[in-house]
């Protein structure tokens, strides 16, 4: 048998290229396929967006109502004065140069005062640009602790401090608040210097959508600061006691209130409208937002915005305590 070359034309592989109609047709279902990915992407990108947004207005609503829940809890703290029935509503941001004895018994008697935009007093130049559909807050209360302990910060504030005399010979006034470096009382034992108090005050309102305090720091209130962004409105309730057993009978929404309704406030609900920093796209709030027994209306220009309503029920532990029967 002979072997011998076969042709090579039997073993060629004929080369063949793609066509025009099936690269049309790969380059259409390549496009299909990035447009479903994107697509995916998009709508992922979107909802890491609106629950980021989400997480930040949970997060400044929340916020808010513990910023006002911690100072709300101290309201009436006065060391170890019994403050005695106050006769007048004083004027929150009155200089202290100005305060007399009469001032800082009402003071000390009325610790909370709720006011809004249109009430709150012309000495209080320190608010300014208070939102119309917002209260403002005023807080008064003693130092949790004493000037001189550590990590105290009353102790190099030049303004008022609040002493109380234990001593059985002192005085009828049992309270000196004074601005002063003189503080005349005693403990019981009527020779050593009874410990004294800063007069803490802080007033809160809602400027631009945003939280504001105003903070009392060496007998003056100083400029307003910016707590907390987001915050479209806040509403206080307040508590009146009117049997005097310390619980609250009826919830008043006044600003600003009647000195029968502070002089026996022994709780306070708040509510704070938080709102998301940016809008939704396509989104538009129609809904009616209820702040205690205030009706809030969202403004045409900001329907695009979602929101959230947080609520809270402070009871003022030194007035109510202070009124408990056992």
């Amino acid at each position: 048998m002979t072997i011998g070359k076969l042709p090579a034309t039997r073993y060629a592989v004929h080369a063949r290229g793609l066509s025009l109609i099936e690269l049309m047709i790969a380059i259409t279902l390549g496009m299909i396929v990035m447009a479903a990915v994107l697509a995916l992407f998009l709508n992922i990108t979107r909802s890491n967006s609106e629950l980021a947004k989400t997480n930040r207005l949970i997060e400044n609503g929340r916020f808010a109502i513990q910023v006002l829940q911690n100072d709300l809890v101290h309201a009436g703290f006065w060391g170890e004065l019994r403050p005695a029935t106050p006769l007048a509503i004083p004027d929150p941001c009155l200089a202290v140069g100005s305060w007399d004895a009469a001032y800082k018994a009402n003071m000390l008697g009325i610790s909370v005062l709720g006011y809004n935009s249109a009430t709150i007093p012309g000495s209080c130049t320190a608010v300014t640009g208070a939102q119309a559909n917002s209260d403002v807050l005023v807080v008064r209360h003693a130092n949790t602790c004493t000037a001189g302990s550590a990590n105290c910060d009353g102790s190099a504030d030049t303004g008022p401090h609040i002493q109380v005399s234990g001593c059985t010979a002192a005085p009828l006034e049992a309270a000196y608040v004074v601005d002063s470096t003189t503080f005349p009382l005693r403990n019981k034992d009527c020779t050593t210097i009874a410990a004294r108090r800063k007069v803490v005050s802080n007033i809160y309102y809602v400027k631009d959508n945003t939280l504001m305090r105003v903070a009392f720091i060496n007998g003056v209130y100083q400029a307003a600061q910016p707590l907390i962004e987001g915050i479209e409105a806040f509403r206080v309730e307040y508590g009146i006691d009117t049997d005097g057993n310390g619980s609250a009978d009826t919830y008043a929404s006044c600003a600003p209130c009647t000195l029968a309704q502070l002089a026996n406030v022994v709780a306070a609900k708040t509510h704070v409208l938080a709102r998301n920093l940016e809008a939704t796209p396509g989104y538009t709030d129609s809904k009616a937002y209820k702040l205690g027994a205030t009706a809030f209306t969202v403004p045409s220009a900001d329907v695009g915005f979602k929101r959230h309503v947080f609520s809270s029920t402070v009871r003022l532990v030194n007035p109510s305590g202070r009124r408990e029967v056992p």
